[in-house]
């Protein structure tokens, strides 16, 4: 048996309704070749559909989209499972100000 990463992508429903909110998930799974842990993959995923009721008492239901990428990991110490390199927009100056700071330049411009 190897050993691949699946991603998982369900679809959240609230009422029958599409929410445009969706859970992604990481899973492991083991099959003896990429075709065996994609069906592997699809099992385990069907399985974990879910439809339930929230506190508020709406129908709330979790909907398989699909299984996204298969990935087969190496299982030794410290193999590498997951990376992501994030791009952020800097913000040229932050939109609120500590009050400490307010204060203080307040009272330098009274000079």
């Amino acid at each position: 048996m190897r050993a691949y990463t699946a991603q998982i992508i369900y679809r959240i429903k609230c009422d029958g309704i599409s929410t445009e909110q969706y859970e992604e998930q990481w899973r492991l799974i083991h099959g003896v070749d990429a075709r065996d842990a994609l069906f592997q993959a699809r099992v385990v995923a069907k399985e974990e559909e879910a439809t339930f009721v929230d506190r508020h008492g709406r129908t709330v239901m979790w909907e398989l989209v699909a299984v996204k990428d298969l990935q087969e990991v190496n299982m030794k110490h410290g193999a590498l499972l997951f990376s992501e390199v994030k791009e952020v927009t800097p913000i040229a100056s932050p939109v609120w100000v500590e009050p400490a700071t307010v204060a203080t330049q307040t009272a330098d411009n009274c000079h």
